[in-house]
């Protein structure tokens, strides 16, 4: 069973990443820290443009959901957020949310969405006959009834008709309107990547525990620029300065996913004590089994960029 949701959808959000170009990811973000559990990764979220619109305008794909500090999302996303500024996100939010204080710090709810589509007005076709006007978040559908079937059809029949190059039902779907619905397996960007890798870890650092988000960062084991994917298996959560020690060499993670420490961080640096103890330290793997570090990346760290 495939299932979509469609999600009630800032005009201003939409027509502002509608002019953007070579979108890979959004945050469809909502003001408070709520929690998204509609979909799964894979599956398609659906703008429906708010009144005086009242129109189905484009999808993207779901990849994960997390609750991140404004200054977070803006640092992520950027531009993907729907506005051009970090004050601009934090005003919008203290928009919506009049009863408290919103601050850079302040939480919201970040649903990561990838390879975006973003019809033109001419192609906005009506909501569901079962949508009602009441709705105030959004409702669910499944693609294991006719009315689901037909909203995942002709999302997937107008994303051929844009052009879009991205648009998963010309990539990995081409057949996709005449077979079954599946899965869209989410091609991630940095930022999802990010979000993925943070919450996998459960939002600690694989080494130490850290639980300061702002202080920990998603690493890739083979960099991007160097061939490494923006997969969650090629992603460790580690704290910010582990992170860049990791990235030069200094420290690595063996193929039995313990921790280790080079002399040379003592030799060139006269010091590195708080790395050295940790030395040996077991490291910390996410609940699936899916998402630990492949070993093989890994085994490349150790040979090809750990300093031994």
């Amino acid at each position: 069973m495939i299932n979509l949701f469609i999600a009630n959808t800032d005009n201003a959000w939409f027509d502002f990443l509608s002019s953007e170009e070579n979108l890979t990811e959004v945050n469809f973000w909502w003001p408070g820290e709520t929690n998204f559990r509609a979909l799964q990764p894979g599956e398609m979220l659906a703008f429906r443009l708010k009144s005086p619109r009242n129109k189905i305008g484009g999808f993207g794909i779901f990849s994960d959901h997390a609750r991140l500090p404004i200054q977070m999302a803006w640092e992520t996303f950027g531009r993907g957020n729907g506005v051009s500024s970090l004050e601009g996100l934090r005003s919008a939010i203290a928009q919506l949310r009049t009863n408290v204080a919103v601050l850079p710090s302040t939480d919201i709810g970040s649903t990561v969405l990838v390879e975006p589509v973003f019809f033109p007005s001419h192609l906005w076709f009506d909501l569901p006959d079962s949508w009602s006007p009441s709705i105030q978040r959004g409702k669910q559908y499944s693609t294991d009834n006719a009315e689901g079937l037909q909203l995942w059809e002709h999302l997937l029949e107008t994303a051929r008709l844009c052009g879009t190059t991205n648009a998963p039902g010309l990539t990995s779907h081409g057949q996709a309107r005449f077979g079954n619905p599946t899965l869209i397996t989410p091609r991630l960007g940095q930022g999802a990547f990010r979000i993925a890798v943070t919450e996998a870890y459960g939002r600690q650092c694989a080494i130490t525990n850290g639980k300061v988000l702002p202080a920990l960062d998603a690493a890739h084991i083979k960099p991007y620029g160097e061939g490494g994917l923006h997969l969650k298996s090629n992603g460790i959560l580690l704290r910010k300065d582990i992170h860049s020690v990791f990235d030069a060499g200094y420290v690595t993670i063996k193929d039995d996913f313990k921790f280790a420490v080079s002399k040379k961080v003592k030799e060139v640096f006269n010091n590195g004590e708080e790395y050295l103890r940790l030395h040996g330290s077991t490291l910390r793997l996410p609940d699936r089994k899916a998402d630990w570090p492949d070993v093989d990346l890994l085994r490349w760290h150790n040979k090809d960029r750990y300093l031994g």
